[in-house]
């Protein structure tokens, strides 16, 4: 059965917070989230993953400072995972993280507070304000796990979590796993564990979505026309770097598309499904095991039974909107015909 993620969503801007490892595609999302006109950005956790954790902190400032938004305040998380040794992915983002443009620092600081006393205040304050925020976690899943478990009140100011990570298919850090998860297994299993417990709602936008909303050479060319190394020329610049790095006419925004899926949610397909997080296979150990089998009833074959967790998993888009949406967005044509 199709269904669409729960929201509270008014005319309103929507309160977003984003917890990211960036990243060529968290830069494209942060460009979004600074950016679109609906969505008020409270502020951005960083951690470990795509690249080491300080590198994400000054990629992060660097797309805030292209996109004028010098005052969502910027802090540093888990520098590693729950258990395992880090790992990055340099060979898909670049040595530093971004593209490798030479892009020049931005002359920001980010909070002196820890990632997760960073998030703590802003749901506290959301929840004090009585318009709780949307997590969009981009990122192996770390510091949320450690919000949700040593702060479960920060629960009462989040409305729902939308994260990008794993997929109902297949992965891509493995043949079973998605990078995000697969980075921190366990921190995913516990923050959708928690989130179960403290009924905050989950979208789940994996690799069944990621990677059709597609900016082509001719999009990024524009985009880089617009100079002033702003948000538009940046965003330009990263597709650029990935159409070069991959041998592509065409490269996704990625992690922007679950900022689409934010924003609009009328063009995504969800189904609520049960999930579990593969902490101990082998061969699939960070995998995301969501249950598609379309029959209820006598599981006594199955000696596990149905996972308790229930997640609303992405399985389409409509990836011309979402692409469009990002593009009209850092040009600003918002509402042009």
């Amino acid at each position: 059965m199709t269904s669409t993620a729960p929201t509270a969503h008014t005319s309103r801007p929507i309160p977003i917070v984003l917890d990211v490892d960036t990243g060529v595609d968290d830069a494209c999302a942060i460009l979004l989230a600074a950016l679109h006109p609906d969505l008020d950005l409270r502020a951005v956790s960083c951690v470990g993953g795509n690249a080491p954790v300080d590198d994400v902190v000054r990629n992060t400032l660097v797309a805030l400072r292209a996109a004028g938004r010098t005052d969502v305040p910027v802090a540093r998380g888990a520098a590693r995972p729950l258990l395992e040794h880090p790992v990055d992915a340099r060979h898909v983002h670049g040595d530093d993280g971004m593209g490798d443009l030479g892009w020049p620092a931005a002359d920001l600081r980010p909070d002196p507070r820890h990632a997760v006393e960073l998030l703590r205040d802003v749901c506290r304050a959301a929840a004090a304000e009585g318009r709780a925020v949307t997590l969009v976690p981009l990122a192996p899943l770390t510091n949320i796990a450690l919000l949700l478990r040593t702060y479960p009140e920060a629960a009462e100011g989040i409305s729902e979590i939308v994260f990008m990570g794993g997929a109902a298919d297949v992965g891509n850090a493995t043949a079973s796993a998605e990078f995000n998860v697969f980075h921190d297994p366990e921190a995913a299993a516990i923050a959708l564990d928690a989130a179960a417990d403290l009924g905050i709602p989950v979208t789940m936008y994996g690799l069944d979505v990621f990677y059709e909303p597609v900016i082509t050479r001719e999009e990024a060319v524009e985009l880089v026309a617009v100079g002033g190394r702003g948000a538009a020329e940046l965003g330009g610049r990263l597709m650029q770097f990935q159409h070069q790095r991959f041998a592509r006419d065409a490269s996704t925004i990625g992690d922007a598309g679950a900022v689409c899926a934010v924003l609009d949610r009328a063009s995504m397909t969800t189904e609520l499904l049960p999930l579990r997080v593969e902490l101990a296979g082998t061969w699939s150990r960070g995998r995301t095991i969501v249950d598609r089998r379309d029959w209820s009833g006598d599981m006594k074959h199955d000696p596990h039974g149905e996972a308790p967790l229930r997640v609303h998993v992405a399985l389409k888009v409509d990836s011309a909107a979402y692409a469009q949406l990002w593009r009209d967005t850092l040009l600003g044509r918002l509402g042009e015909s």
